[in-house]
């Protein structure tokens, strides 16, 4: 078993301590590693989202292409969480949204097959897959109050003090499109704090 795949077991153990060894051997028997170089795509658009994947080390992008051709970033994916257009894999539709790695990364698949076989077999295991569901819905949730509620420079610092470790780690550019921003404001405002 390799560092990966231990990992991801070990976090299903612990949202969901109730998975006995049983069920944690039948999800390890569908597992995938997948390992992609930077810029490589971990999700295509127009495409149906196959497995879901637990990054175990890189970075990844969630974007999409507007109508005048630029990409808009809508989440930033790193280690120990899910690489998905969850309604896309759960549905089994194509996927609106690009996953790209903008660092080299591994992550761990499970197939959208494997998985339901797993719920159906194992309640501790649905479980598991409906605590993840909420973690995304609260998730997203909290992307779109952020919109509704924060101005420009509220986001950025909210962004910056709950992601410490991913402010360094992406682009500027990336950035600025993630939290709504023109990239010009988004320097001016990066610049009035540290002058703060």
């Amino acid at each position: 078993m390799t560092e990966a795949i231990q990992t991801y077991l070990k976090t299903v153990k612990h949202l969901c301590p109730q998975a006995d060894s049983n069920s944690l051997s039948f999800l390890e028997s569908g597992l995938t590693i997948t390992t992609l170089a930077d810029k490589h795509f971990y999700i295509q658009a127009n495409i149906t989202q196959k497995n879901v994947g637990f990054v175990f080390s890189g970075l990844l992008r969630a974007f999409y292409i507007d109508d005048n051709g630029n990409e808009i970033t809508i989440r930033f994916v790193k280690e120990n969480d899910f690489a998905t257009n969850y309604v896309s894999f759960i549905s089994q539709k194509p996927s609106r949204y690009y996953f790209q790695c903008i660092e080299p990364c591994e992550i761990v698949n499970i197939s959208y097959q494997h998985m339901q076989e797993a719920f159906s077999k194992f309640p501790a295991l649905e479980k598991y897959g409906r605590l993840i569901a909420e973690e995304i819905l609260k998730s997203q949730q909290q992307r779109i109050e952020s919109f509704l509620f924060e101005n420009a420079e509220l986001r950025y610092l909210n962004f910056v003090k709950q992601h410490p470790d991913l402010h360094n780690r992406v682009s500027l550019s990336h950035l600025s499109t993630y939290l709504g921003i023109e990239r010009p404001s988004l320097s001016r405002i990066r610049k009035k704090i540290a002058h703060q």
